[in-house]
């Protein structure tokens, strides 16, 4: 073979391999007589067993004056029951190297256990136990309540926990579904009696599904079902009647601002659909074209051509009642407004342009090929069969999956995207330096709203340099308590004052000294980084503060710790 045919022959692709076959283990199913649903999966390829017991209720059916109560419950059931404690519990499933956990998400809790297929009768009792007999002992209620708390505080230090607030709050409006977090105040109303009654009235089996999967015979773990959890006693199912998310008529952007960020976190969001409607694999097409991976528009331009980001990607979230469409990424500072571009060329060229039979293709095969990797593993093929009990998804789910898959064809494709993909009803959220990005983002919305770390309000942040009464609010010397984890306060002092350079400083403290530089004020607002050298090395650490009159509130972030809060006085 000559080399221009060597080279021909490698500039063509490798053909497609057939469709890999899939063999899906027909499940046994049966509803006991309190009305637990119970699914039994006999996979015999390896000696273990996957479980799930899975509630369809979530954090959506949060009481409304006490957000993040199913999951503080959910954390709480492993921790102790009437018969064992918090230290038995953990002795006991990492005696068998079992694996024992709870949790919930927006639309269902789930307690979650593996183990070897010859300790599945203390499995499932130790599961029985934790979920009819939990006693939220009072020394774990406070420690999760704590936890909880310092949980939250370094949430407000992540931009994505910051953005998907935003987004939440914004998309779905009187809908429970924006609430994507508790509140200190709620964890700390939280009481070992709210919990003990709501465990009780939301943990009942006529609403719940328990999933079995592995080496197992179903005659015989159904009859050990039926001992342990045959007389759970049935409830009243709480009735989902959420109000609809609001209806969005035109553009708007919405900054979080972090003053001194290099980087803007960008997320862009249009109102979705629920997991059982019938756009949703014609979606889930259009998805993996436009976004969902690295070699898909959105990340092959803006990363791969411009070099703004990382990654680009969509989200396609689709939950029992609600949904949204998203595309986001994270890029430097200076080409928010060029990203901004990008992204809106992507989102209208996906809904006034067919996509190529390449790229359906492509799609296709991405999805039908991963798909059978999700169902190797138990805890994947387990995984699915809860999404299928939890959504109300049809019984031929798995089976039909490929063939669904396969059927979507362009024309859908641009159907569902001129719905679901509405660049002039957007909302754009940015978290980022406010001041150094408004005008970047001001020709892609005329309406703005600001927001603070905290999810509050603020005043747009000025691109004006400071004003003498801003200076001279902030300069001098300021008595401050600095909060830390464990409770105690630490003193310090803070000195501020006008260089012909700008505005610098100091703060002395028990940590140590440090020098105040980068500082930027924004009316009655500062960042700075606080420069320490302690035993001859020296790290930064940013502050950020409020002023109001003679009072100082704000936080000290220090390289992956949660943020410190402080407050103080003028002298």
């Amino acid at each position: 073979m000559n080399m221009s045919s060597t080279e021909t022959v490698r500039q063509k692709p490798p053909p497609t391999l057939p469709a890999r076959p899939i063999h899906i283990p027909r499940p046994f199913e049966t509803t006991l007589s309190n009305g637990l649903q119970v699914v039994i999966v006999e996979d015999g390829r390896l000696p273990l067993i996957s479980y799930r017991l899975t509630f369809r209720s979530g954090d959506a059916q949060d009481p409304t004056e006490l957000p993040g109560l199913t999951d503080l419950m959910a954390g709480l059931l492993t921790e102790g029951t009437e018969s064992r404690t918090s230290l038995e519990i953990a002795d006991e499933v990492a005696r068998i190297g079992a694996s024992l956990t709870a949790g919930a998400n927006s639309d269902y809790t789930t307690v979650a256990s593996s183990s070897l297929a010859n300790f599945s009768d203390l499995v499932l009792e130790l599961m029985a136990d934790v979920t009819l007999r939990p006693s939220f002992p009072e020394n774990e209620v406070e420690l999760s309540k704590q936890n909880t708390i310092e949980s939250l505080k370094q949430q407000r230090a992540q931009p994505s926990f910051l953005a998907t607030e935003v987004v939440s709050r914004v998309m779905y409006g009187e809908h429970p579904y924006s609430v994507v977090a508790p509140t200190p105040e709620s964890i700390t109303a939280t009481t070992r009696d709210r919990l003990v009654s709501f465990r009780r009235a939301r943990l009942i089996p006529n609403n719940a599904v328990l999933i079995l999967v592995g080496d197992l015979k179903a005659e015989q773990v159904l009859k050990r079902i039926e001992q342990l959890f045959g007389e759970w006693t049935p409830g009243e199912i709480a009735v989902e009647n959420f109000p609809a998310p609001p209806v969005r008529t035109s553009r708007s952007a919405y900054i979080v601002d972090r003053p001194g960020s290099a980087q803007s976190n960008i997320v862009i969001a249009n109102a979705g659909m629920t997991r059982t409607s019938p756009d949703y694999f014609p979606m889930l097409l259009m998805h993996t074209v436009l976004g969902a991976n690295a070699s898909s528009r959105l990340f092959m331009n803006l990363r791969e051509e411009k070099g703004y980001t990382y990654g680009a990607y969509s989200t396609l979230d689709a939950r029992r009642s609600a949904g949204t469409f998203r595309a986001s990424a994270e890029v430097r500072t200076p080409v928010t407004g060029d990203s901004l571009k990008e992204f809106f060329y992507e989102l209208n060229r996906i809904r006034n342009e067919k996509v190529s039979q390449k790229e359906i293709d492509d799609a296709k095969s991405y999805l039908t090929g991963v798909f059978p990797i999700r169902l190797e593993t138990q805890e994947g093929l387990i995984d699915q069969f809860v999404q299928i009990k939890m959504f109300g998804l049809p019984k031929d789910y798995l089976e039909t999956y490929r063939d669904r898959v396969q059927a979507v064809n362009i024309d859908q494709i641009r159907d569902v995207a001129s719905r679901y993909v509405t660049p002039d009803q957007a909302a754009i959220v940015i978290v980022g330096d406010g001041r150094h990005i408004i005008e970047q983002v001001e020709p892609y919305s005329g309406e703005i709203e600001f927001y603070n770390t905290a999810g509050k309000r603020k005043d747009r942040p000025s691109t004006a340099p400071p004003s003498a009464a801003s200076i001279s609010s902030i300069a001098g010397k300021w008595s401050l308590e600095i909060d830390t984890p464990l409770g105690q306060t630490i003193p310090a002092v803070l000195t501020v004052e006008e260089l012909p350079t700008g505005l610098g400083g100091k703060v002395e403290s028990e940590m140590g000294d440090a020098v105040l530089t980068s500082v930027e004020l924004n009316q009655h607002e500062f960042t700075a980084t606080l420069s320490f050298d302690m035993d001859g090395h020296t790290f930064d650490a940013q502050i950020a503060g409020e002023i109001a009159g003679n009072q100082m509130t704000g936080t000290i972030s220090l390289q992956n710790t949660p943020p410190l809060s402080f407050h103080g006085a003028k002298e």
